[in-house]
């Protein structure tokens, strides 16, 4: 049994999140199906994460424990021939026995995308999310610069029965406009659910004058998900890199 590391991008609109869910079409779950078909046999998929419903990526990793003669090469042609056209396998490397996607990883990149221009943007819409009006980015700055750093992000967790640590850090929130594209880059250790989305609605509150900079201490204090701002929607948010 060899152990492989995989690197995927997909288009996340039609899909229900990454992990496999009964009777619903999921990443995880083409995946599984194509290389069970490959291997004429059983394969778990382990990712490094979950990404949610509509939600995109450009480099999520995951793990797989497969019996093949393939080389590397030809089992990414074979994976990519099956796969459909809005998934795609980008590299795929045997990996030590040890390697385990979710377990090794240390960190993740993401990338928020937003867009206020006057023109629609047809060609790319299903990656941006458009909006009403333009934020002050410095006055986001500021705002993110609290969040910077180890905290407890309960505030900014979507789900409400979460019973383990809500402790992450993020080290980076790098807020940049080019043209009528505004993105939100954010780096940590982890995220909670809907974490970097509700971070992003937050700090467009903030850039929209709904909320002041200072204002971000005592939402971290309140650790009360209703402090914190709407959750940003998922087309916007791509999973850029994994750390390990």
């Amino acid at each position: 049994m060899r152990n492989f590391k995989l690197v995927l991008l997909y288009d996340g609109t039609r899909y229900h999140g990454w992990e496999r869910k009964q009777g619903l079409d999921t990443i995880q779950g083409r995946l599984e199906n194509v290389l069970s078909k490959l291997c004429d046999a059983p394969i778990e998929v382990i990712g490094a994460g979950r990404t949610d419903a509509g939600v995109h990526a450009k480099g999520m990793v995951a793990s797989a424990q497969m019996e093949t003669n393939l080389s590397e090469m030809e089992l990414l042609r074979a994976i990519n021939a099956h796969l459909p056209a809005d998934i795609a396998l980008r590299e795929i490397k045997e990996a030590s026995p040890r390697f385990h996607a979710r377990y090794r990883a240390v960190g993740k990149t993401y990338c928020y995308t937003c867009y206020d221009g006057v023109l629609k943007p047809v060609f790319d819409r299903k990656f941006v999310t458009v909006l009403d009006a333009s934020p002050d980015l410095e006055a986001m700055r500021q705002a993110a610069a609290y969040l910077v750093g180890q905290h407890d992000f309960k505030s900014f967790c979507g789900n409400p029965k979460m019973k383990k640590s809500t402790v992450r850090t993020v080290d980076r929130i790098d807020i940049v406009r080019k043209g009528s594209r505004l993105t939100f880059t954010v780096h940590g250790d982890g995220f909670l659910q809907h974490m970097v989305r509700i971070l992003v609605g937050t700090l467009l509150e903030v850039g929209w004058g709904k909320r002041s900079p200072e204002s971000m201490k005592a939402l971290l204090e309140a650790r009360s998900r209703r402090e914190a701002g709407f959750t940003a929607p998922a087309q916007g948010l791509c999973l850029m890199n994994v750390d390990y």
